[in-house]
């Protein structure tokens, strides 16, 4: 269900008045209904703090798995936002295709050689080391089909 809305403060803050500006996903009934309901769940769920559990989870899982191989150069991100920076000027947009073709795995690449994961905050423990197991694979297999 999605919602929208515009915040400003300072001088921006006064350019919009009530009903100057409408928005076809702004704050309908329904619409605020949904996202009450998805607060409530993030709050009564803990999600925030198992969030950084699972991005703990699998920044670590791949880190040992790519220990010494040195395909990346940096983990970065915030939560679930995570990606892994390839050591190649290559773009490795390659990966995309195998990635949801062989291993039923939905992965970006952004900016040519970054890995980048955005997986739901709903996973199990299992899932977020499969996903971090067959990210590593297909990060091992890209390099060795280089060499």
């Amino acid at each position: 269900m999605p919602i929208g809305a515009c915040m400003a403060k300072g001088k921006a803050a006064n350019v919009l008045q009530p009903g100057n500006h409408g928005s076809t996903y702004g704050g309908n009934p329904l619409a605020c209904a949904a996202a009450n309901a998805v607060i409530d769940t993030i709050q009564n769920e803990n999600l925030c703090a198992r969030v950084l559990e699972l991005s703990e989870r699998i920044r670590t899982r791949m880190q040992t798995e790519l220990e010494g191989t040195g395909y990346v150069t940096e983990y970065r991100g915030k939560g679930l936002m995570i990606g892994a920076v390839l050591n190649t000027e290559e773009n490795a947009a390659s990966l995309m295709k195998t990635a949801l073709q062989e291993h039923h795995l939905l992965l970006n690449v952004t900016a040519g050689n970054v890995v980048r994961l955005l997986p739901p905050f709903i996973l199990t423990n299992d899932e977020a080391d499969q996903i971090a197991v067959k990210t590593c694979d297909l990060i091992k297999a890209f390099f060795a089909d280089k060499k």
